[in-house]
């Protein structure tokens, strides 16, 4: 029942900007975790960003100060701002949820949903 579906994605030259979304279900769970995570052939997939329920935030140390996760709670929204692009984060990116848990250490195998994914190419 639970549903991710992220947009936003596409092709921007590096130093660009781009504004990922994530649109959920309704989330009938006292706590949780949202997340967005990337992946790119041939490596493991890392995670980028997470929210908690309270609003605690977590960066990887490679998009830190670059990206900016929030929520929009009345559309069950989440963005991922992402300024700055370098082709480094060239990668598909996933938004993910952990029902229940405060998972701001990005490991993925704390995360029970995932979308499937939007790609994002930075050029240089």
């Amino acid at each position: 029942q639970v549903q991710l579906v992220e947009s936003g994605g596409g092709s921007v030259q590096a130093g660009g900007s781009l504004r990922l979304s994530c649109a959920t279900s309704r989330l009938d769970y006292n706590t949780y975790s949202l997340a967005w995570f990337r992946q790119v052939p041939g490596k493991e997939r890392e995670g980028v960003a997470a929210i908690y329920s309270d609003g605690i935030t977590n960066y990887a140390l490679s998009v830190k100060g670059r990206f900016t996760i929030s929520q929009d709670n009345l559309k069950n929204t989440l963005y991922l701002q992402m300024n700055s692009l370098k082709p480094e984060d060239t990668a598909m990116y996933y938004c993910a949820l952990a029902p229940f848990v405060r998972a701001l250490d990005l490991r993925r195998s704390r995360f029970a949903y995932w979308g499937q994914g939007t790609q994002v190419t930075v050029s240089s």
